[in-house]
């Protein structure tokens, strides 16, 4: 089954925290939203580290570095049966001029024709309710995990 990895970045403001989530690009995810962000992560291949992966995901997704203390978060199994593995990281980044990598895809499935399309189309900060209902299912459990985390601590 496909492994994937990626960073959960959070950040505190007053007593609020906030999580930064990116929506996947294409025609398939264009109409989508609750349910359909994520955290930026990617696909690891065999013998790859996780945290290395999930930083080059990162950077692919945003345009930007993610550098900081990590804290490894418990994985998750998705509905698709792929297992996510994350890292939390506190830190700000202003969401204007961030980017995507670009990637092929065929579309109309089984059409033969092939699109490129950014690998995300948005990027945003969300209150903890609002990202636990924009986030895939299953990546909620990072949310909610973390917190835990840091009730324990502040």
């Amino acid at each position: 089954m496909k492994t994937s990895a990626g960073i959960l970045l959070f950040k505190r403001e007053d007593h609020n925290r906030s999580y930064f989530l990116v929506h996947p690009g294409g025609p398939f995810w264009k109409n989508k939203d609750a349910g359909a962000w994520s955290i930026p992560k990617g696909e690891v291949l065999p013998g790859e580290d996780l945290l290395e992966r999930a930083l080059t995901e990162f950077k692919e997704e945003t345009g930007q570095k993610a550098e900081g203390e990590f804290m490894a978060l418990q994985p998750v199994k998705q509905k698709s049966g792929k297992t996510v593995y994350a890292w939390a990281l506190e830190g700000h980044m202003e969401t204007d001029g961030l980017y995507s990598n670009t990637v092929q895809i065929e579309w109309p499935p089984r059409s033969s024709r092939i699109i490129e399309i950014p690998e995300v189309d948005q990027w945003e900060w969300f209150s903890s309710a609002e990202a636990k209902m924009k986030i895939n299912p299953a990546q909620a459990a990072f949310i909610e995990e973390l917190e835990k985390k840091l009730d324990e601590v502040e």
